[in-house]
């Protein structure tokens, strides 16, 4: 994935999905090496609910994407990993993803 020529709506959600500081130490621990949610959470110190709302949002954006596999124990553990992505932001970029928006812009009072 790469910002040049990225929709608006699109790129709001990548950038809403690394703007947060749990995000972004989810994102820099999967890049090390792929893990599973009990595993992770325990490393990153927070609970797994939480870091399940985060999973989503990362996976939202296409940052992460899950597997689902079978310990040898038959139970069912799903693993993440970072998905290869490189965006640079310019303005001109940044011009050509907000012709796109759909999003609306918020109307000011007078």
């Amino acid at each position: 994935m790469s910002a040049p020529g990225m929709a608006g709506d699109d790129l709001l959600q990548v950038l809403a999905a690394l703007a947060s500081p749990h995000r972004l130490r989810v994102v820099a621990t999967l890049a090390r090496e792929r893990n599973y949610v009990s595993q992770l959470a325990r490393e990153l110190g927070i609970s797994r609910a939480l870091l399940q709302v985060h999973l989503r949002k990362l996976e939202a954006a296409g940052l992460v994407s899950a597997h689902l596999e079978l310990s040898e124990d038959g139970k069912a553990m799903k693993f993440y990993e970072v998905n290869e992505f490189v965006y640079t932001l310019t303005p001109q970029s940044i011009a050509v993803a907000a012709q796109s928006l759909t999003t609306p812009e918020p109307v000011e009072e007078s």
